[in-house]
């Protein structure tokens, strides 16, 4: 079988830096020119990727096995580190980042229980407090707490499920972890603007309320909710008899990157007594930034808030968290196991993070925001965080000084949503000629009825040179695709 487990035997540990040396020298030299992507449509790839047989009866030893690596796969991966990457809210990997994913994979700590993952339960922990104070929340009464999920999909059910059980919990006196949804749910009312994350209506039909519970509310010109249609909304479903329980303010749409005013939301919620969520899954990291982090400011009034790490922060898939105001309100999410989670171990100080979480075996993500913040500190990621920004802002100045262009929106983080000034046929032609033809890769979406653009402007090494070649090359692949 040869030695496959990293023990403490020199010949495991040689084998192991052998392996990691020879990866680590294949995945720099796939880097060999500045593109985004090497071009294959989907047809071209499924060509280029068959193999005969996936599990060969007899294994091919690594050095075949990276030899496929090297002529198959690596060259026509998606290069994220790319300044011709902007098509999505999906970045670039800090170099330290990565190497936290070699440590984390490496020792394979499972954050369910402290017998798994005992420094790991502790760095979490520790994390987890220092993210409370960033944005905002103080121990009163009850002590701020949160945890880390796969993404902001998972942090958002995880927040709107506790919402949904604190309501009825408190507003209703009925305890859904033990009897389930009461009688009148198909009344619950979750509001959240109409170009939020999909992610509101997923919850929505896994908590068992359906997509009819999800009130989208109309946004302004900016791309904000528009606070005064969504106190009408919610008045409309009271006397229509149904039951508000949650507003969802987004800190950074998918799109547009618009903030949501969390203020003015704020006193709504606490006009009506619903919980307050932010999905700042990509806003978050706004905090980070110096000359911007007023943006983001009233956060501390949410009662929950997904923050993500994978976008604006610069770190590899997957690592995001929920944190809550209340930290109490995790007890919805608990259940003990004698296997995993005994009550013993708690009274005796030790920390099973499954108690708040809706995984149970779970990676040990944390690890990268520890590496990244402490080797970076405030100076470095503000100067990162702003770089984005100012780019995004850039990029918008350009736009609106050149006819060739309609530009949607004023950015508020680093996406910037324009169109040529030609058909939707054009615009479209023009995104699939960048991706295969000039390997650089960037976003489109609709918006009033068209067909637009997107740069999502994630990744500090862009420069105004780069960005203004960009836009030439549209307009000339525009001018081209229109003959």
């Amino acid at each position: 079988m040869g030695n496959i487990f990293l023990t403490y035997e020199e010949d495991s540990k040689e084998n192991f830096r052998r392996i990691i040396t020879e990866t680590a020298e294949a995945v720099t030299e796939a880097f060999t020119d500045g593109r985004a992507y090497a071009g294959p449509t989907p047809d071209e790839l499924k060509k280029i990727i068959k193999v005969d047989d996936i599990l060969p009866e007899k294994g091919l030893g690594w050095e075949k096995v990276l030899s496929l690596l090297k002529q198959k796969i690596l060259p026509n991966f998606l290069r994220t580190p790319s300044t011709d990457y902007m098509a999505h809210l999906h970045s670039a990997a800090l170099i330290e980042s990565i190497a936290s994913e070699l440590i984390l994979s490496t020792f394979n700590q499972s954050m369910d229980s402290w017998d798994q993952s005992p420094v790991a339960t502790e760095i979490e922990t520790e994390v987890v407090n220092k993210l409370c104070e960033m944005y905002g929340y103080k121990a009163g009464a009850a002590k701020p707490d949160g945890v880390f999920t796969s993404g902001g999909s998972q942090s958002n059910q995880t927040a709107l499920i506790l919402a949904r059980d604190y309501f009825c919990s408190k507003k209703l006196n009925h305890d859904v972890k033990k009897y389930g949804l009461p009688a009148d749910y198909r009344k619950f009312r979750m509001y959240t603007s109409c170009i939020s994350h999909f992610s509101m209506e997923k919850t929505a039909h896994v908590m068992g309320l359906g997509y009819e519970s999800v009130v989208k509310v109309p946004v302004d010109a900016r791309q904000k909710m528009d606070v005064t249609a969504l106190e009408n909304l919610i008045n409309a479903d009271i006397a229509a008899g149904n039951i508000p329980y949650c507003v969802v303010a987004t800190i950074g749409t998918t799109d547009f990157g618009s903030i949501d005013p969390v203020n003015e939301i704020s006193a709504l919620c606490e006009k009506y007594g619903m919980w307050l969520h932010a999905d700042a899954a990509y806003g978050s990291g706004v905090i980070l930034s110096e000359p911007y982090k007023s943006r983001i400011a009233g956060l501390e009034k949410c009662d929950s808030i997904t923050v993500d790490f994978h976008k604006m922060f610069m770190l590899p898939i997957s690592c995001s968290a929920v944190l809550v105001k209340d930290g109490t309100t995790f007890d919805a999410l608990t259940i003990h196991a004698d296997y995993l989670n005994r009550e013993e171990d708690e009274e005796d100080g030790y920390t099973n993070l499954v108690d708040k979480s809706l995984q149970t075996t779970r990676r040990f993500d944390a690890l990268k925001v520890w590496v990244s913040f402490q080797m970076r500190g405030k100076d470095g990621w503000s100067e990162l965080i702003t770089t984005c920004m100012d780019n995004a802002g850039y990029l918008y100045d350009c736009l609106q000084k050149d006819d060739a262009f309609e530009v949607v929106t004023k950015p508020e983080i680093s996406s910037v949503v324009f169109r040529l000034n030609a058909s939707d046929e054009v615009n479209k032609k023009v995104r699939r000629a960048l991706i295969h033809k000039k390997g650089v890769v960037i976003g489109q979406t609709v918006c009033n009825e068209k067909t637009f653009l997107k740069f999502t402007l994630l990744n500090p090494l862009l420069t105004h040179e780069k960005l203004e070649n960009l836009l030439s090359l549209i307009k000339e692949l525009g001018a081209e695709v229109s003959i």
